[in-house]
């Protein structure tokens, strides 16, 4: 069984057949005019073994509870090993085994007037991988889930199923992925950007890198989540790229233009409809965009004449065009470098060297005069400095011996006349000694 709403909405699925399948290639999807009224209340009867409830709620909400027909409740975090659940930011996936009969409600924040389905089994269908495939393809391929082979849209279904690609190599000696072993490559989603169209339309675009060395593998997708898996194989063979671009070097770069070949695989491809889309980048900012059609031919030779500065190139190229069975196809190629190198200089004659030794003798013999002019021109500096400051010392000290002798004779002129008494007093009236008076 299974509750659709136009926002939000509940999906029951049992394993009982009981409504009559299409199939998946008509591209159908589960019809809210089968539906009915239940306010998230269903009933399930004796005959059903197997149940799986695909809840959608409003994002970010708590996981709902369940409430059997008996009153008992089962949580997100507590409920019996046989019931698998789990729980996303949209919504939540629960299998039952071995349901009881009779009504069955769930609360949570869904919306009132969801809508319910009867459906027998849950599946995926994938588009398989298109023959021929190529290294550096962009592939865009679509995936859905489906239950009674009726394709489900479920907004938040992303949100609650997984889906991954890997690649596995056959192991064919021949082939560069001999040793590659097993390895993802990408996934398949539905939430509006890369090449998927519409976000939560339940159409899962596939995101997948084909830069993979070429040779024979087992494609393995898988969705899932906690509650269930469903998987999908395929072998196939990637094959070579069937297009490069060849970089041609000048003989005489500072004359002669650099060249690209364009080259394509006329086996693989319609040369008349292949065409180069070609983006170089260079120094000094340069940027180049190039877009040029093969016309028939499986090669073209084209010139750059805008190359010019010296420094490194790269060539980003996307091949757009239609293999021989019809197919409309979009590679990317490998990238390609160059290195526009200046050529070194002729070894200089014996005049230019004896002019480059007398060129460099006289800027040395003009440094020299230089540095002594420089020395002289500082030491007359220091010595008009050194001059300059005795000068002043001296003149600083004839003035002081000048003040001080003006103020030695204003204190004398000052003192008052001294006395016959104190003259005599200070004669000195000691006898000299013998040793004097002999000399």
């Amino acid at each position: 069984m299974a509750i659709f709403a136009r926002g939000i909405s509940l999906a029951l699925i049992s394993v009982m057949g009981l409504l009559p399948c299409a199939s998946a290639k008509q591209d159908h999807i589960v019809p809210s005019s089968q539906a009915s009224e239940l306010k998230n209340r269903f009933r399930i009867d004796h005959m059903v073994d197997e149940v799986t409830l695909i809840v959608q709620r409003k994002f970010g909400s708590a996981p709902v509870v369940v409430i059997q027909p008996d009153g008992s409740k089962w949580y997100a975090n507590r409920h019996p090993q046989s019931v698998k659940w789990t729980d996303a930011e949209s919504g939540d996936v629960i299998n039952i085994q071995q349901p009881m009969p009779g009504p069955w409600q769930l609360t949570g924040k869904i919306v009132p007037g969801s809508k319910i389905v009867m459906l027998s089994k849950l599946a995926i269908d994938v588009e398989p991988f298109p023959q021929p495939l190529f290294q550096g393809e962009r592939l865009k391929l679509r995936a859905w889930l489906t239950g009674d082979d009726l394709r489900l849209r479920l907004p938040g279904l992303a949100y609650m199923v997984q889906w991954t690609a890997g690649f596995s190599s056959l192991q064919n000696k021949e082939d560069a992925n001999f040793a590659a072993g097993t390895f993802n490559v990408g996934t398949y989603q539905d939430n509006g950007s890369e090449l998927d169209e519409q976000p939560d339309d339940g159409v899962f675009t596939s995101k997948i890198n084909l830069d993979q060395p070429w040779g024979h593998y087992r494609l393995k997708i898988q969705a899932q989540n906690e509650v269930f898996q469903r998987e999908y194989q395929q072998e196939f063979v990637l094959s070579k790229i069937p297009a490069d671009i060849t970089v041609v070097e000048p003989e005489k770069p500072l004359e002669q233009p650099w060249e690209l070949k364009l080259i394509a695989d006329g086996e693989q491809l319609n040369l008349a409809e292949t065409f180069f889309e070609l983006s170089i980048v260079g120094p000094a900012g340069f940027q180049a965009t190039l877009s040029e059609r093969l016309d028939g031919a499986p090669e073209k030779d084209l010139q750059l004449t805008d190359i010019r500065d010296f420094g490194s190139y790269r060539i980003k190229g996307t091949l757009f065009s239609t293999t021989n069975t019809g197919r409309e196809i979009v590679l990317t190629l490998p990238e390609r470098f160059f290195n526009f190198i200046e050529p070194p200089k002729p070894p200089p004659s014996a005049e230019e060297l004896a002019a480059r030794a007398a060129a460099i003798a006289k800027a040395e013999e003009e440094k020299a005069k230089s540095e002594a002019m420089k020395l002289v021109i500082i030491g007359n500096v220091l010595l008009l400095v050194v001059g300059a400051g005795l000068l002043l010392f001296l003149r600083k000290r004839k003035s002081l011996k000048q003040a001080l002798a003006a103020a030695e004779q204003a204190a004398a002129e000052k003192a008052p006349p001294r006395s016959v008494a104190d003259e005599i007093h200070e004669i000195d009236l000691t006898m000299p000694d013998e040793s004097e008076q002999k000399r």
